[in-house]
């Protein structure tokens, strides 16, 4: 296919400006038309991140290792969250796909209520016991205690997250990536204020230092809760409110069907990033505080991946729904090879300018040496990522959450943690401990190539 071909088709449309008749669910854009949207947005957040250490590094490097240890801990935390997410993803695209909207809105009511229950459950265990989960990481006691006040400050503001992460998921799956990436691009704006005003003391707010920053990503959760709250009583999503009954027994049995192994995973996957940085912070604050910004400044490449995984997802399961498995096959390795472009040229790029980027986010010799190494090493395996990150959201789309946990059992848990577990035990540089990411990427690139190939995510029954 060439490229006026591929243009012509991603925009939906024959060269005499006809609609192309397409499986997908009602008003629902192209592959290139849901990701842009995405791809923005996320770009967007990967923008606030980078500010947000560019501000926290002027405290040093036990700041950032601090803001760092506190988000890993929270996402670790969420993962029950991410699990009835996933469920919502593929219960709203399959239902939209099928033109069913009603069923599209009870499904997006009842993961609103879940979630937001089991937000409120966890705030005051996590706020309490914050010292506790913190302290798993080797770092010294002044970055866990500002880790811990990080922590607490952010799951206080749990409620708002976890209602976004609902309404994010139930759009993009019916089709509308555009609400979530302008109530996004406001929020972001909301927070990189907030973080240059409380971390510092600027605006006539109070120096926080890294208690600030976590105060300023809550209030803006809590700035996107409220706008997505009142543009869905009010009937201006595609996703409306539900009438009649939402909550039932097949309903909550579907969302934990599918949503189990996605939230196993998420679990498997934090646990296996706790490992690691375990494993990292054995080499010191350094080395610990470059992952930290390795991560941030290459999130701009992961990131506009992400895009072609809500892309992939919706596609897939929206044609899975309509009853065409050929074209969700089609849909999911045209994201796959789009993500693999962008993704390559970005880490290149991103490759080239690792060392004047790392200085830029933080005047500290030994920090800027590990960064630069890191930005090596994962700007290598870019491509292997876009694989992961897009097939993982086609397969996830589709309702098969369970081959993605088996992916991230072996990859992430196994070979990334018990590598880099084998090599700080053997002595090793800290490089060879970065290293084992480039094993982690190869074996779960090469599971879902294998599994997205065979076709039997066609056959899954959600």
């Amino acid at each position: 296919m060439d490229a006026i071909e591929l243009e012509r088709e991603e925009s939906g449309h024959d060269e005499l400006g006809s609609p192309i008749p397409d499986a997908t669910g009602p008003g629902t854009p192209g592959i290139l038309q849901l990701a842009w949207p995405a791809i923005l947005g996320n770009l967007g957040f990967s923008l606030v991140g980078l500010v947000d250490i560019k501000i926290v590094g002027s405290l040093g490097a036990s700041a950032v290792a601090a803001v760092t240890t506190g988000h890993r801990i929270f996402w670790v935390l969420e993962a029950v969250l991410i699990a009835i997410t996933a469920g919502t993803t593929a219960m709203v695209a399959r239902a939209w796909g099928a033109g069913n909207t009603a069923e599209a809105q009870r499904v997006t009511q009842v993961s609103l209520w879940l979630c937001g229950g089991i937000a409120v459950l966890m705030t005051a265990p996590v706020y309490i016991f914050s010292d506790f989960f913190v302290s798993v990481f080797n770092l010294d006691p002044e970055t866990l205690s500002m880790a811990a006040d990080f922590l607490r400050i952010l799951v206080l503001f749990n409620v708002c997250f976890a209602t976004s992460m609902v309404f994010g998921a139930a759009l993009r799956a019916a089709g509308d990536v555009m609400t979530p990436l302008w109530v996004g691009l406001i929020t972001n704006v909301f927070n990189i204020g907030l973080v240059y005003g409380l971390v510092n003391g600027h605006f006539g707010l109070p120096a926080m230092g890294v208690m600030g920053a976590a105060l300023a990503n809550g209030i803006a959760f809590a700035v996107g809760m409220v706008m997505m709250g009142i543009l869905w009583l009010r009937g201006r999503l595609r996703i409306r409110v539900a009438q009649g009954r939402s909550v039932t027994r097949e309903r909550l049995q579907q969302i934990f069907k599918i949503g189990y192994p996605a939230g196993i995973e998420q679990l498997a996957m934090e646990m296996g990033f706790v490992l690691f940085l375990w494993v990292v912070a054995l080499y010191g604050t350094a080395a610990y505080a470059s992952y930290g910004i390795g991560v941030q400044i290459l999130s701009v490449s992961f990131l506009v991946g992400f895009g072609f995984t809500v892309a992939a997802s919706t596609h897939v399961g929206q044609k899975l729904g309509a009853g065409d498995p050929e074209g969700a096959m089609r849909s999911g390795w045209r994201a796959t090879s789009l993500s693999i472009l962008t993704m390559t040229v970005l880490g290149a790029s991103i490759a080239a300018a690792a060392e004047p980027l790392a200085r830029f986010m933080i005047d500290d010799p030994d920090v800027v040496r590990i960064t630069v190494t890191f930005i090596y090493i994962m700007g290598a395996v870019q491509p292997l990522m876009a694989i992961v990150f897009t097939l993982g959201g086609a397969l996830r789309g589709a309702g098969d959450t369970r081959f993605p946990l088996l992916t991230t059992l072996v990859g992430l848990v196994v070979v990334r943690g018990g590598g880099s577990a084998l090599f700080a035990w053997l002595g090793f540089d800290v490089t060879w401990i970065f290293g084992a990411l480039i094993l982690d990427y190869l074996v779960k690139s090469a599971m879902l190539t294998w599994r997205f190939h065979s076709g039997r995510w066609q056959k899954v029954t959600i």
